[in-house]
């Protein structure tokens, strides 16, 4: 996985993943290829009390400042700017899956836009997050294959959100506005197809 985000795509190195799914048919240097990351972060119960009240717009202008805060280590490091442009697709949340979706336009300096299509499936622990990296143009081929992939992503019994216990599971010290918030630009997600 990392081969290919670095190698392959372009990324800065250093960013640890469980692996990623890929598309059989496609080979990941080919222009229309894509990928979905896979990690998991236990860091306890995240709580969703805050899905109806988080307001995303303003968030947005948060992260975007974000991003562009962490532009200059990226250059220092040899590697072009990348711009949150906007959502591609607004942040929504299923209370009844405990599922997390939205997707960021990208763009680096120089190259064209690239898609960040998230989701992200709480657990009892923790959170398993899938972030999709294609380009822009295909974000209609993402919905459909992220469907897919979110239909078989599940934890196993006594894993799930529902199994949380309150006497004994440690409780996240953020909610969902932290989770598509994220803390600097790898934990944002910002992953680019810059040279595929």
């Amino acid at each position: 996985a990392e081969r290919v985000l670095v190698d392959a795509w372009g990324n800065p190195p250093g960013f640890e993943s469980l692996g990623m799914i890929v598309p059989a048919q496609t080979s990941v240097l080919e222009r229309d290829s894509w990928g979905v990351i896979v990690t998991y972060e236990k860091e306890g119960h995240i709580k969703d009390d805050d899905a109806d009240s988080i307001k995303y717009d303003e968030l947005l202008k948060d992260m975007q400042a974000s991003v562009l805060e962490g532009n200059k280590e990226r250059k220092e490091q040899g590697y072009p700017a990348i711009h949150l442009m906007g959502w591609a697709e607004k942040p929504s949340y299923a209370k009844d899956s405990h599922k997390l979706y939205w997707a960021k336009d990208l763009m680096a300096d120089g190259g064209a836009h690239s898609l960040n299509y998230n989701v992200r499936v709480l657990g009892r622990e923790g959170v398993l997050n899938l972030n999709a990296i294609a380009g822009m143009d295909q974000i209609a081929t993402i919905r459909k294959e992220m469907r897919q992939v979110t239909a078989f992503t599940d934890f196993t019994p006594g894993n799930r959100y529902a199994d949380f216990d309150g006497k004994t599971d440690k409780v996240a010290e953020y909610g969902l506005a932290a989770l598509v918030a994220g803390g600097v630009a790898s934990k944002l997600g910002l992953f680019g197809k810059l040279i595929a």
